[in-house]
């Protein structure tokens, strides 16, 4: 728009004709009228003309201090004296008043304008902060997905041939110099590969998160100190969520996805970004059927690298399989038992056929190579495979265990559940979720809610099989449990714990409301008191999904765990299934021991809402085709209240310490210390589940992370990166190899003491 200011007093003598429009949007005011001007020496009509974009300038912060200041002096110049008729307009009247009233609102504008600039932008709003921030994002992600290839572990060739070659040049000239010297030819090669080891060490950290410069140091050690080489054949078998899921669809929807993996890798997370609706569809089993909805084929990955890696840069078995080929093994005997771990156990024989697939393989390995098999398996794994002996499922028979399996290897095995798994169901919260900071779990709510993600967890029948077993027996009730620390002030025992209404403040409703309250029938609740109440708040298909594929009690009647061996509904719950008939067979749980775990929980309530299920109505409305609404009956209403983690209740000088509402306790940073050990060093001694006398070793490994290594290096015991971690992949080749009678029980914790109170007979 432009504005007239105040004329200076030097003009060009030519006169002309021009037409002036003044608007003033802001004001709604506007002003129409000729005028005879003369062009002014200075930039007046330029002023005018850029005041709009000076005050959108200001505001993002573009405009210059100096030069908005320079034009705010240029308009109070000659302040004392206004324009006026005789001037240069030749102005007067209302005219006048109106010119002169518009020239005191551009001045005040200006102003404006100036103090607006003088308002400090935030440092995080800035380019200064912005630019850097990216360059150091993309430096992050280079170092983690790219390995780094130009650090060899070896000495380059190239580099091995020049030092060979100026070798004896290089002792010629000392022996022609000083000739009472013997240089020897090897010195300078060995001193060079000194120095070269020395240099791979002080590779930065930050490049180790993938290869960390431990590769195949395991197996080579074993190789060269003790000539152990390849003897049992193995099969890895992974845990839930490891194995990668193709998409097979050849929908119109999903064609473009064809083999892509929709689990896994880094197409993975491009489609949760930007497709996140499509992939979760895709991934989404249908509630009823427990299979694939309609349009939608999703397969678990094959081979050797289905496990590998999660995503390039983030290593699953590779490690394991590194050191395991520096023995000898190879795809001839050597297999990795992917499998789709959404599916509930039944529909993995139904739909995949999996069960027998996995007997066939272990007989091929057996025949072909002359020896049992060792299998080797990783969290949810260690229950899957109890199942590959049924006469229904594998129909291996009485002794097909004894006759084709030389060695069973649980590694961090969830035998009897896992607590994180009940409120992933129940509210699809966990402690990784509840200890976000408040932008981090806004972000996440509003991207992947939790009632999308306990959707997504119900339907996947496959996770249930982590449901908690033995209830409080195995738990604890309200007033002690066998893991409960000395001296503590809460038990684990009360599983899920309420605050009294009476404590419950206006913030403690993460939607803003005030109006949480605590029914009077409302109590803390223990494993099985919880587990009854969380089926209770989850829909229909999940309750049919639960009673129809998994059991998770306790049976100590001998008859009765016989007659179990024909029900499949108990063969993933070791306290309600037996070992197999293999006298011979050695099992090996291996777990770590040291990082915090969460093992009961605080719990909030919210208003009322309505759950998925229906109850009977009219008829759907249809206005058109693609607009249908169904209708809730009259008196259908909102019976199902909201639960949370109670993230607000934390409490470090408790015992045990609560961190925002999850009470910590014993393990492997996911699965606790009596689902990783209570079966392994009690359960399993008894002939009760044990008939046949199985041998069963226990090997604790301590959490002792490096700091400076992202994923903890040689000596971390978490529940994923022990796959990577010296101990362990010491103990898999040494069983691997046919020296595992050397492994001995060895202990961290009170696992032992921890078993011998809980209530066996």
């Amino acid at each position: 728009m432009i504005l007239p200011l105040k004329i200076p007093g030097t003009v060009y003598p030519r006169l002309f004709m021009h037409v002036v429009r003044v608007e003033i949007q802001r004001n709604n005011f506007e002003l129409d009228y000729f005028l005879n001007a003369v062009k002014p020496s200075s930039s007046r009509f330029d002023l005018a003309v850029r005041l709009e974009d000076k005050e959108e300038l200001a505001h993002s912060g573009n405009l210059k201090d100096e030069n908005l200041e320079a034009e705010s002096d240029t308009a109070d110049s000659g302040a004392s004296t206004p324009i006026s008729v005789g001037d240069v307009y030749g102005l007067d009247g209302e005219d006048k008043r109106r010119v002169l009233d518009l020239n005191e609102k551009v001045r005040e504008k200006i102003n404006k304008l100036v103090e607006l600039k003088k308002q400090k932008q935030s440092f995080f709003s800035t380019r200064r902060f912005w630019f850097p921030f990216g360059i150091l994002l993309g430096t992050f992600l280079g170092t983690i997905l790219i390995d780094p290839a130009n650090v060899p572990i070896e000495i380059p060739a190239q580099l091995a041939l020049l030092l060979e070659h100026s070798q004896s040049n290089f002792s010629s000239l000392i022996t022609n110099i000083i000739p009472d010297i013997d240089i020897e030819t090897e010195w300078l090669s060995k001193r060079f590969e000194m120095e070269w080891e020395a240099f791979k060490t002080r590779i930065p950290e930050l490049w180790k998160l993938n290869n960390d410069g431990r590769e195949f140091k395991v197996g080579e050690r074993m190789r060269d100190e003790r000539g152990l080489e390849v003897n049992y054949p193995v099969i890895l078998v992974p845990g839930i969520i490891s194995t990668g899921l193709e998409s097979w669809s050849t929908s119109k929807e999903y064609k473009d996805w064809f083999r892509e993996k929709v689990w896994g890798g880094l197409t993975m997370l491009s489609q949760v970004t930007f497709n996140r609706e499509k992939w979760i569809n895709a991934v989404l089993l249908d509630s009823e059927t427990g299979l694939d909805p309609p349009g939608v084929r999703v397969r678990a990955a094959q081979g050797i690298d289905a496990a590998s890696s999660f995503v390039q840069g983030y290593w699953l078995w590779s490690k394991v399989v590194e050191n395991l080929a520096v023995v000898g093994y190879d795809t001839n005997n050597l297999l990795l038992a992917a499998y789709d771990w959404r599916l509930s156990f039944w529909n993995l024989e139904e739909r995949d056929g999996y069960f027998t697939r996995l007997k066939n393989s272990v007989e091929l390995m057996r025949k072909r190579q002359g020896k049992k098999v060792v299998l080797v398996a990783h969290s949810m794994g260690s229950s899957v495979t109890l199942w590959v002996e049924s006469p229904q499922f594998g129909g291996g028979g009485p002794t097909w265990v004894e006759d084709n399996i030389e060695a069973f290897i649980s590694v961090a095995g969830t035998h009897l559940g896992v607590p994180k798994a009940m409120t992933a169901f129940l509210s699809g919260e966990m402690k990784d979720t509840v200890e976000l900071n408040p932008a981090g779990a806004y972000v996440l709510e509003r991207f992947f809610s939790r009632k999308e993600r306990a959707k997504l967890f119900r339907s996947w029948a496959g996770s249930a099989s982590m449901w908690i077993k033995g209830g409080n027996a195995i738990w604890g009730n309200h007033t002690h449990a066998p893991d409960d620390l000395d001296n503590c002030t809460t038990s684990h025992g009360t599983f899920l714990s309420f605050r009294p209404s009476e404590l419950l403040g206006a913030n403690a409703n993460e939607e803003g409301n005030a109006n949480i309250s605590m029914p009077s029938d409302t109590k803390n609740l223990t494993a099985e008191d919880a587990g009854t109440w969380i089926l209770e708040h989850t829909p229909v298909a999940f309750q049919k999904m639960m009673a129809t594929n998994y059991s998770c009690g306790i049976e100590r009647d001998e008859e009765k765990l016989k007659e179990n061996d024909n029900d499949p509904t108990k063969w993933s719950n070791p306290l309600e299934s037996r070992l197999p008939n293999a006298p011979s067979m050695k099992i090996f749980c291996i777990y770590g021991h040291g990082k915090e775990t969460e093992r009961s929980y605080w719990y909030a309530r919210g208003e009322y809402e309505y759950d998925d299920s229906f109850a009977d109505a009219a008829s759907a409305v249809c206005e058109d085709t693609n607009n249908c609404t169904s209708p809730r009956a009259p008196l259908d209403m909102p019976l199902s209240r909201k639960n949370w983690i109670d993230f607000e209740i934390s409490d470090e000088k408790a015992l045990p310490r609560t961190k925002n509402g999850v009470k910590i306790g014993e393990g492997d940073g996911t699965v606790t210390l009596l689902s990783l050990g209570a079966m392994c060093v009690e359960g399993w001694k008894r002939p009760r589940w044990n008939p046949s006398g199985i041998k069963v070793v226990t090997t604790e490994l301590p959490h002792l992370p490096t700091p400076s290594i992202p994923r903890g290096g040689a000596n971390t015991s978490d529940h994923v990166d022990i796959l990577g971690s010296t101990g362990l992949n010491e103990l898999i080749v040494k069983v691997a190899t046919g020296v595992g009678d050397e492994i001995e029980d060895t202990f961290v914790s009170r696992i032992r003491e921890y078993a011998a109170r809980i209530p066996w007979d």
